[in-house]
């Protein structure tokens, strides 16, 4: 293969080429891992995916978004915010552990045990709140993996609670019938854990170094004697660019801005833990946590799991792809080689491809104070999300966060099970659903978000009320989700007025899942729906037949 040819099926620009070369990412020259089949690890192989029906009919996920990061139980990014000093997660750390040079996060995952862990119960819940999907994360940014894993030595069967905790989930996702998925986070260790490489810069231990330097040569007489911590923390290297800004990581991380380059040992590894992940697990889910694919302006490792993951999954299905791969920030060529994620935000249109939203009730990792200040997420803003979500052609995989003893808290619950209670009698508008000719009407339309970044911009729009709908559609019938019980007891819908273009013929019926037909009338305005004079138990979110 000549250099052009390289670079194009890259998508990499000539710099970032010649920096993947300096950071040895020609490794693929000498290890091949990618699964025989029709994708090849190109923009062009994998333009042949096509999103599974299966998925596009799913729409609804539930994840585990669980690891030591959830043991301190203090929040999201735990493991790189105790090595900044005078950061709330460092006052904790301080507090509760002691200094980060003395206990670092090796010794928060020696903590760890999982001890309560029971995953087919949960699993077991979110099938029954209407679950189609379930993931699970198999490494964050903290670089444990949370498999017996081959080529990493701190993984969760060695340290921590000893457990094989992917193996755990998918034995209870496939006995319960759920396709599985992972979640795999750990490219971006190589830069996240700067942090530390640092020391305080004031106090009495200023200047101590921070654990993130050490050896396995140090850990004589330890607890983790016999094990490397520069396995986990990846720090036998240079700084990034503007490495002592705490914020600068977020515009390297695509690998830009004078991010360090990753070296071919790390990439390589990467490459291995994560095919060794698919075979062993055999996920038909896949979620990067990063820009469009691992290393993606660096090497081609993000394109080659791809291909390996694709071709797989028609080997395991006999021919029928049925695996989803999420990545980033996609462009409209790669919207086409898998599946756009977008991160607490959603899209503002009906998109031409099947896309998700990942959100989270409270914080990604567990954190106590959302319990103590009854700040999660209610059912009806899940409810509203998701129909939002599903009008526009998208799936919504919904993050629950898990206790560090393996546990989900009584709100938790309690949220869970009114999302179940309202799916009872309103499934229908949800599942095996494709969007309208409009996604929706209402004033919210009118003040959006403009998405920012990988997505955020959950909740900066214009807050739903009862004027506002979704609408859905499967075979003749067409659902219209309205985010309220209106005042008068009028439900108004302009898009169905008299001669409306978007719905010409005839409407012979309407009915409200629960409450069975309703009067209605049809004028020049809007299709006007009389409201029973009983109000159902969850009055946010109701649903209406119209055939």
């Amino acid at each position: 293969m000549n250099r052009r040819t390289l670079i194009r099926q890259l998508g990499l620009s000539l710099p970032a080429y010649l920096l993947s070369k300096q950071a040895g990412a020609s490794f693929f020259e000498n290890f091949d891992p990618v699964a025989k089949g029709p994708f090849q690890p190109s923009w062009e192989s994998l333009q042949q995916y096509t999103v599974p029906e299966w998925y596009r009919n799913a729409k609804f996920g539930l994840w585990a978004h669980w690891g030591p990061q959830c043991e301190p139980e203090h929040g999201d990014w735990y493991a790189r915010g105790m090595y900044e000093e005078g950061s709330d997660h460092y006052k904790f750390h301080l507090q509760q552990y002691g200094h980060p040079s003395k206990f670092g996060f090796k010794d928060v995952i020696h903590q760890w045990k999982a001890e309560q862990w029971n995953p087919e119960e949960l699993v077991s819940l979110y099938k029954r709140v209407g679950a189609k999907y379930f993931f699970a994360m198999a490494n964050h940014h903290d670089n444990l993996d949370l498999w017996n894993s081959t080529y990493q030595s701190w993984n969760s069967v060695k340290v921590g609670p000893k457990k094989d905790i992917i193996g755990g989930w998918a034995k209870a996702a496939r006995k319960l019938g759920l396709p599985f998925g992972v979640s795999v986070h750990a490219a971006h260790a190589w830069t996240w854990f700067e942090v530390a490489q640092r020391a305080d810069k004031n106090g009495p231990m200023a200047g101590i170094p921070y654990d993130g330097k050490l050896t396995k040569q140090d850990g004589k007489g330890a607890w983790w004697e016999g094990l490397d911590p520069q396995e986990l923390y990846a720090q036998n290297h240079p700084l990034s660019k503007s490495s002592n800004d705490n914020g600068v990581i977020h515009s390297q991380w695509n690998w830009g801005g004078g991010a360090s380059i990753p070296s071919k040992a790390y990439c390589e590894k990467f490459l291995k833990r994560t095919i060794e992940l698919i075979d062993k697990y055999e996920p038909e889910l896949i979620y990067f946590d990063d820009t469009v694919l691992p290393f993606h302006t660096v090497n081609d490792v993000g394109l080659r799991i791809a291909a390996h993951h694709y071709n797989q999954s028609i080997k395991r299905n006999k021919g029928k792809l049925n695996a989803v791969l999420n990545g980033k920030i996609l462009d409209e060529m790669q919207r086409k080689c898998m599946v756009w994620d977008i991160e607490r935000g959603q899209s503002n249109v009906i998109e031409p491809f099947t896309w998700q939203t990942d959100t989270c009730i409270g914080g990604w990792h567990y954190d106590k104070r959302v319990y103590d200040n009854r700040s999660y997420k209610s059912a009806k803003t899940v409810i509203h999300t998701l129909a939002d979500v599903v009008s526009k052609n998208g799936n919504l995989l919904l993050n629950i966060p898990v206790k560090g003893n393996g546990t989900i808290d009584d709100q938790e619950k309690a949220v869970l099970e009114e999302i179940a209670d309202w799916m009872k009698l309103n499934a229908e508008c949800i599942f095996d659903t494709r969007p309208w000719k409009v996604y929706g009407e209402g004033p919210a339309t009118t003040e959006t978000a403009q998405l920012s970044g990988p997505g955020f911009n959950e909740g900066k729009g214009k807050p739903f009320g009862a004027a506002d709908m979704r609408f859905t559609v499967k075979g003749d019938t067409l659902y219209a989700i309205v985010f309220g019980w209106p005042e008068d007891g009028k439900v108004k819908i302009k898009s169905l007025s008299e001669g409306n273009a978007l719905r010409p013929g005839a409407i012979t019926k309407v009915e409200m899942t629960g409450a069975g037909d309703l009067r209605f009338q049809r004028n020049n305005e809007a299709l006007e729906i009389t409201l029973p004079e009983n109000r159902p138990a969850l009055t946010y979110a109701l649903v209406f037949k119209i055939n």
